[in-house]
């Protein structure tokens, strides 16, 4: 595998590992709360959903770690799996939730799909 794939799947997949934490973990603290914009009650109110999504944030990074590690031709296919998953994740946030989202999540996948496919 081309070495910029390889680092931009591991950089991806770290990016959801940090999302995880954010959304299981620290949702009602100030990092959580600065990243949703929520106050104290509404990051209280919504915890359980943010750590529903930061679990399949989890997935998505498991996922990705698991294509790194996988011999080809399984490593490929689970690594264009993976990151097809986080473009659409990324491109249904960024509609239905925060524009924000197709630059953080979106475009990061889309780049290391892109660049995974090139390497294939």
């Amino acid at each position: 595998m081309n070495a910029t794939a390889y680092v931009l799947v591991a950089l991806v997949a770290a990016l959801h590992v940090y999302i995880l934490v954010l959304e299981m973990f620290l949702w009602q603290r100030k990092p959580g709360r600065e990243l949703s914009g929520f106050d104290a009650e509404l990051a209280r109110a919504t915890a359980p959903l943010a750590a529903n999504q930061g679990l399949y944030n989890g997935f998505l990074a498991a996922g990705l770690v698991w294509g790194l590690i996988a011999a080809d031709p399984t490593g490929y296919r689970v690594q264009v799996f993976f990151l097809s998953c986080v473009v659409v994740a990324g491109l249904y946030g960024g509609a239905t939730a925060n524009r924000r989202i197709l630059v953080a999540q979106a475009l990061p996948g889309a780049l290391a799909l892109a660049a995974v496919l090139v390497a294939g």
